[in-house]
């Protein structure tokens, strides 16, 4: 008797499936990964523990923003709040010295707005040495 050889067939694996798996993971991983913003800006203000060291007073550009929205350059009150008024202020009392440094006063209830048009005018003119006043808080 003769019996027939089963034929061996052809074991394949299907790969269709497993792209599949393959893309789903992919899509889950990149959905969930949470990535780091380049915008960020991560800012380590300095401390200070003795009085800020002495400079020429003299050569100093006092600015001051009031509460109630107004600049004060040297004790002189400005007209309005314009940038171009605040650039043609500094413009006068700095005589075109922009290496003189700028010390910005704000009050606290003064908006954020007015100081970057301070901001803003200081750039215009070239005045790169720029400070701000603090005061130092009562320990309770």
């Amino acid at each position: 008797m003769k019996f027939r050889r089963q034929k061996i067939d052809d074991v394949q694996i299907n790969l269709t499936p497993l792209i599949d798996v393959v893309f789903l993971l992919l899509i889950f991983f990149m959905v969930s990964t949470t990535f780091n913003q380049s915008t960020e800006l991560t800012i380590d203000l300095p401390t200070a523990t003795t009085n800020a060291p002495s400079s020429n007073v003299s050569q100093n550009v006092e600015l001051v923003i009031t509460a109630d929205g107004q600049y004060v350059i040297n004790g002189q009150t400005l007209i309005n709040e314009r940038v171009g008024t605040l650039v043609q202020g500094l413009r006068e009392v700095t005589k075109g010295d922009s290496s003189r440094p700028l010390i910005i006063t704000a009050d606290a209830k003064a908006s954020y707005d007015m100081v970057l048009r301070v901001y803003d005018a200081a750039a215009k003119i070239g005045i790169t040495k720029l400070a701000h006043t603090a005061q130092k808080e009562t320990a309770q």
